[in-house]
């Protein structure tokens, strides 16, 4: 049986769901979009064969039941409608950022207990056949230890990209390129990398006129010793999006924009007698699957069939929302920041930002 999947939210990015959706052949069936704008929802539904279109959340819900909802809405009601999905019996994919705060996540972690269903955030970069490999290799001890890392997210948007009414400020977007933009290099290096223990934090509002940053720099200790490099901008015409791990025995280098296949990847060992059987075994990748939506899919649908957890949900998002939170505490206060310190009592545990919002400008 078919499983009935519904789309919140039918603006660009959606056409990546719907395209993962048709990866995963007759596993699904788009059966609903729902969007504010009746008119969008029908051109939506027409182009891609969906049966029905509502303007409203909670009749969708009713009436449709869909075992899983693909939310695909701008960042300040993700929360709210991952939990209202959750409650409503349906697992949950929802686009980055999953949440604005802690305490959001909390209110999500609260849904999944009371209904017994999952939200899972989308972190497509995790489901590359390459980027798998590599986590394959650091488990197995085969790059040897952990020693530095290298996060760059470089990109460019220019003034119309913020006309848009809700992007830019920080109650819709919830932040600038730290969570709309390297959000996925780096949920993808603290994934390959393991338990961040400390980060130091700048950031800047440099050329847009908006209340969130444009730019944002951060230095990471990890719990396994190892340093990182962190790089935020939406400032930089030649886009690109650089990551870079050195280990003991060896370098693994990613250079891609949006997503990666095999081929962005590089492999260089140490020198020394065994530098070119570890560079063959770490090139050996057994398949070619690109980092996009319907490989996170393909993984969220296998986690349902077994009833357990998917990936990326619960204390596995929690690692990259609390690293962001404290990216966003250190650039404000000017202070380092540790893991497990923003508890309950502290502003930024119930906004990213904090309160005051923190102004970056120049």
């Amino acid at each position: 049986m078919k499983i009935p999947v519904a789309i919140i939210g039918t603006g660009g990015i959606s056409g990546s769901h719907v395209r993962g959706l048709r990866e995963q052949g007759q596993q699904v069936e788009l059966v609903a979009a729902v969007d504010i704008d009746r008119a969008r929802v029908d051109q939506f539904c027409a182009e891609n064969g969906v049966a029905r279109g509502y303007t409203d959340v909670d009749e969708m819900l009713a009436q449709e039941q869909p075992r899983l909802v693909l939310i695909c809405t701008p960042p300040s009601t993700h929360c709210d409608l991952s939990v209202k999905c959750l409650h409503a019996g349906a697992w949950v994919l929802c686009e980055k950022p999953l949440c604005g705060s802690l305490a959001e996540l909390d209110r999500i972690f609260a849904a999944e207990q009371a209904s017994g269903n999952y939200c899972s955030s989308v972190f497509q970069w995790r489901f590359g056949s390459a980027g798998q490999h590599v986590n394959r290799l650091i488990t197995a001890g085969e790059l040897g230890r952990p020693m530095v890392g290298v996060c760059n997210t470089t990109w460019y948007r220019n003034v119309a990209y913020y006309q848009v009414p809700w992007r830019g400020k920080w109650a819709t977007e919830l932040g600038g390129p730290t969570m709309g933009h390297g959000i996925h290099a780096m949920d993808f290096f603290l994934y390959q990398l393991g338990e961040w223990k400390e980060v130091t934090a700048v950031m800047g509002t440099l050329y847009h006129n908006i209340e969130v940053e444009d730019v944002s720099m951060a230095i990471v200790k990890f719990e396994n010793g190892a340093m990182g490099s962190i790089v935020n901008s939406v400032i930089s015409p030649r886009q690109e999006t650089y990551i870079r791990f050195d280990f003991e025995y060896g370098t693994a280098e990613l250079k891609e924009l949006y997503s990666y296949n095999n081929a962005n990847w590089t492999f260089t060992a140490s020198p020394g007698s065994e530098s070119h059987a570890r560079e063959a075994r770490w090139r050996d990748i057994p398949e070619n699957v690109p980092a996009t939506h319907g490989s996170q899919l393909r993984h969220l649908l296998a986690s349902m069939a077994a009833n357990q957890r998917p990936a990326v949900s619960g204390p596995d998002i929690l690692r990259t929302i609390e690293f962001l939170t404290a990216l966003y505490k250190s650039a404000a206060t000017r202070q380092p920041v540790t893991r497990g310190s923003i508890q309950p009592d502290d502003p930024f545990y119930h906004s990213i930002c904090g309160d005051p919002v923190p102004r970056f400008g120049r």
